[in-house]
């Protein structure tokens, strides 16, 4: 991949990381994996954007226990998944067992995507909701995604929004509710360290491996890097809707949710969607 020892350092950090968290999130109640429809983790407007996926190829990268992935074999796609963590793998393999769905799965390192799962082999490249800013370099990784793609095929990216980021997306020490800027919404700070002793769900302290790593991406970082791989940006939406309930005046429609109607509308989630010409 051609990172210096440091950054290698962090993306190893963050591997054993998301080890130490899978075995939490599977028990937990915010993924239910048991009793939950994958579907509740998709907006009405991703299927729209998706459209009809019968017989396409599609990859879901860094799909780490695979509660969202799926989702897609029912409706007609082939479907692999890839992380970067062993047990998040395993993990995914049980549950698509579990659920009756076929998915190949691969242990890799996202910046090493092409390498470990072919060239212009896919239809979709499908990623997002905390995703992203566990990679360091948006260049190669825009660069494995338009080597993961056929011609005519697409990227589609549904990320949390940048001011999410800088609203701070899970609440302060203080408990405090309102809509302040709490952290950087553009990039250029280098990683950020998280020495968490608990993941973003429900369940016990993570038992180790607790410190991990983030970098904060722009929208415009995004695009830039798209269009330097050589894809066509064909769509951008952005939403002030979530899958969950950062604050708690949230209200929820279709599983989602939203601010109150006299809050400010502002943007949680944006969907960005790519084609290699």
């Amino acid at each position: 991949m051609g990172f210096d020892s440091e950054t290698t350092a962090r993306i190893r950090a963050n591997e054993a990381n998301w080890d130490a968290r899978t075995p939490i999130h599977v028990a937990s109640q915010f993924y239910d994996v048991a009793g939950r429809d994958p579907r509740v983790w998709f907006a009405d407007f991703e299927w729209d954007d998706l459209g009809d996926l019968a017989g396409k190829d599609l990859v879901h990268l860094q799909c780490h226990i695979g509660a969202e992935t799926i989702a897609f074999p029912p409706l007609g796609a082939r479907v692999v998944g890839l992380d970067i963590s062993a047990a998040s793998v395993r993990a995914a393999e049980e549950l698509a067992e579990a659920k009756g769905v076929a998915v190949e799965y691969v242990k890799a390192d996202v910046h090493a995507a092409v390498a470990a799962l072919g060239e212009s082999r896919f239809d979709i490249v499908y990623t997002g909701k905390g995703a992203l800013c566990y990679v360091p370099d948006l260049a190669v990784w825009a660069e494995q995604v338009a080597g993961l793609l056929r011609p005519g095929g697409q990227l589609y990216i549904v990320e949390f929004h940048p001011l999410l980021n800088a609203l701070s997306p899970v609440p302060p020490p203080d408990g405090s509710e309102d809509l302040l800027l709490r952290h950087d919404y553009l990039s250029g700070r280098g990683p950020i360290e998280r020495d968490g002793t608990r993941t973003y769900t429900d369940g016990p302290e993570l038992p180790d491996a607790k410190v991990s790593f983030e970098w904060q991406h722009s929208i415009g970082d995004v695009v830039t890097a798209l269009v330097g791989a050589g894809l066509r940006i064909s769509r951008l939406r952005e939403t002030e809707q979530l899958p969950w309930p950062r604050w708690s005046t949230m209200t929820s429609a279709g599983g989602w949710f939203s601010l109150p109607e006299h809050a400010p509308r502002i943007p949680l989630i944006y969907a960005l969607q790519a084609v290699k010409p």
